[in-house]
């Protein structure tokens, strides 16, 4: 009987999950998104150009390989159809190999409303929230009153989302909101509806399943599947930097939940990290660098939020969250991507610890957000060339073998292979 493997980001999101999914892919025969939605972008790069995926599971690039998009996933439809357009702008043809499950949850206009009013409300306080819809349209789903993909098939379909719509706009009211300037894309929230609505034609084009059935029936035929996760597992909503998380479980448990399948068909959990660290938004960062450091990590990496273009905060790699990821998740493995980005750097560190109220700890407090943590680093030296041509594990420097070694060393997990560039053909396996 076949097992469902998974991939994770372990640390803050944008560790290069959709990379390292496109490479694996050709080992599987299913590709399925478990949780998030809009929210995430995972960047593939291939014959020099850079594919954005938001929605749609990463595997959607090998024509012959069947593509989830699991009950655990918000889809914003409008959102959706720009990106299957995109897709078949390059000559990809989504409907093809791509199956929508009916119990998914939709993002409606009025999602995207809400969360720009209830960050706007926070002031201060503002978690950083990428503005596409996700915590209101969770929060509409765990009240019992969202609505399904599987519903846009019902002759009330209209009636229910317009009621829903109408309590969206009373709470936007009494947060006093002003809606008159709110704009999606440069649209009034009237126009963007119009557009939304009629992008459910473009989901109808699709195979609508049950999809845990669907995988259930894959795994029983002997086929491969492989979980692809969103954001990272320190943004986890029970065990993330709450409340600076996002609304999903984006640890190995979801996938039980965002796909239907029991814990016992969990396989392999391969987690990435970057070989250093990045946030987007507000929460705590203890290993962050305010120096020119951490403004060369921004910039030699390229560091912008694929979903909304800001810029990333760096520092170094933080073992103490990554080893609690590790816990949560049942890793098995690690990818560890970026190392290029370090390629001159003198001096690498490693936080290995944090000392809190002057006593040392290797583990994550509860108050996280509020406590002064002061990360206690070791060092390496760095290796000091390019990486390109690279193509041997074995041919790498003997710096960045230390480093990956250390890596292992200290979270007790093997590294399967390490990525040189953004490119998928430069993934070095061990």
């Amino acid at each position: 009987m076949s097992k469902v493997d998974v991939l994770l980001g372990l640390q803050w999101g944008d560790e290069g999950k959709g990379k390292i999914v496109d490479v694996l892919t050709p080992e599987y025969d299913v590709i399925a998104r478990f949780q998030g939605g809009p929210n995430a972008g995972h960047t593939i790069e291939f014959g020099g150009i850079k594919h954005v995926l938001h929605i749609i599971p990463s595997g959607i690039f090998h024509e012959h390989k069947m593509n989830v998009i699991g009950n655990g996933v918000l889809v914003e439809p409008y959102i959706f159809q720009q990106e299957v357009q995109a897709l078949a702008s390059k000559g990809v043809n989504a409907t093809k190999n791509l199956y929508l499950s009916k119990k998914a949850h939709l993002i409606l206009p009025s999602h995207r409303m809400l969360d720009a009013a209830n960050e706007q409300a926070k002031g201060n306080a503002k978690i950083g929230s990428t503005l596409k819809g996700i915590g209101p349209a969770y929060t509409d789903k765990i009240a019992r009153s969202g609505l399904r993909i599987g519903d846009i098939m019902a002759s009330d379909f209209r009636e229910r989302y317009e009621l829903l719509k109408c309590q969206h706009l009373q709470t936007a009211h009494t947060l006093k909101f002003d809606l008159a300037a709110f704009r999606i894309d440069n649209m009034t929230l009237e126009e963007y509806e119009q557009k939304w609505l009629a992008s459910l034609e473009t989901l109808k084009k699709f195979e609508l399943i049950n999809s845990e059935y669907f995988i259930n029936k894959c795994l029983d035929e002997g086929k491969k599947v492989l979980a692809e996760g969103a954001q990272g597992s320190m943004l986890d909503i029970d065990f993330g930097s709450y409340p600076f998380v996002t609304s999903s479980n984006t640890v190995t448990a979801g996938v039980c939940s965002g796909l239907g399948v029991a814990p016992s068909r969990i396989g392999r959990v391969m987690g990435i990290i970057k070989a250093y660290c990045t946030r987007v938004g507000a929460g705590p960062f203890p290993t962050e660098l305010f120096d020119e450091t951490g403004r060369l990590l921004c910039e030699i990496g390229h560091e912008y939020g694929a979903t909304t273009g800001r810029s990333r905060r760096c520092g170094w790699i933080d073992i103490p969250a990554l080893r609690y990821a590790c816990m949560l998740d049942g890793v098995t493995d690690f990818f560890v991507t970026k190392s290029d980005v370090m390629n001159d750097f003198d001096e690498i560190k490693m936080c290995t610890a944090y000392q809190i109220d002057g006593k040392i700890t290797d583990q994550l407090p509860f108050e996280f957000n509020t406590v002064e943590i002061k990360p206690q680093y070791v060092s390496f030296k760095g290796w000091k060339q390019s990486l390109a041509g690279i193509s041997k594990y074995d041919d790498l420097p003997q710096n960045l073998r230390d480093y990956v070694s250390a890596i292992e060393q200290v979270t007790g997990v093997n590294v399967r292979a390490v990525s040189i560039s953004p490119d998928r053909k430069d993934v070095i396996f061990k």
